[in-house]
């Protein structure tokens, strides 16, 4: 695992552009799993600068989203399909039918899962996926529980999941209250896996999913597991972290 301190969310996002430009150029073709959220518009908004400048071609790369809320419609202003097209898709040229987001309009939990598993399968397998964490330490909108969700499933929302996203919403009434995700064992299975964190809201999370025991209550900590994890947090988020450890120019903690 390597954790890079960045100087900021300025800095966080373009650290983390970059490694995604990097498999994208090292691999055309890539899978890109991709996140939601505050966390990774500034990282979206940096590719897009080196899309218009020429540095990068998303024309074969295919994307996967984590997580959709159920009962929303991709044209939905709040639903994930609508956010990544706002604030990636349609400023790059990856094409549509390579775009990969779970159906939130799909009210049979059987049929969507088993479909999103499918279209993962086929794929061949995610060669980058990005995350967040929440607060609680959940990654996709696998919240913590009392085991870790094998592969994409519907999740009832914890209150502390829809209470921080309800600020996306007018009231918290409308927070969606389900959502599909990719599941634990979906995720562990990318080649390399790419986790942001701003803000000293996440320090509690973000210490507990890499430095606490692995458990299903802290879900981001089955990361310790994977053999290929990058960490890029500022400082706020990684507060707790550097009070008992060093993080080098290299990104390795001492």
């Amino acid at each position: 695992m390597r954790i890079y301190k960045a100087k900021d969310y300025n800095d966080l996002s373009r650290k983390a552009a970059n490694i995604i430009s990097a498999q994208i150029i090292m691999k055309p073709d890539a899978v890109i799993g991709l996140a939601t959220g505050a966390s990774p518009i500034g990282t979206y908004k940096q590719l897009i600068e080196w899309y218009n400048k020429g540095d990068l071609d998303f024309s074969e790369i295919r994307s996967v989203n984590l997580d959709e809320y159920k009962g929303l419609s991709a044209d939905n202003p709040q639903s994930y399909a609508y956010f990544m097209h706002t604030n990636l898709f349609n400023y790059v040229n990856i094409p549509p039918e390579n775009i990969n987001i779970p159906n939130g309009l799909e009210f049979d939990d059987a049929i969507e899962c088993a479909r999103y598993d499918t279209v993962l399968q086929n794929l061949g397998g995610i060669d980058l996926q990005l995350l967040g964490i929440g607060g609680n330490g959940h990654i996709g909108f696998n919240e913590p529980g009392n085991n870790f969700d094998k592969s994409t499933h519907c999740v009832a929302l914890s209150e502390n999941t829809i209470q921080a996203n309800s600020r996306f919403f007018e009231s918290i009434d409308e927070v969606p209250k389900f959502a599909y995700t990719m599941g634990i064992k979906n995720i562990m299975q990318a080649k390399s896996i790419l986790l942001i964190a701003s803000g000293e809201a996440k320090a509690q999370a973000m210490y507990d999913a890499f430095y606490g025991p692995i458990t299903p209550s802290c879900p981001g900590s089955i990361l310790q597991l994977h053999n290929n994890v990058t960490v890029v947090a500022d400082e706020a988020a990684l507060s707790l972290i550097l009070k008992k450890h060093k993080i080098t120019s290299g990104g390795h903690i001492l």
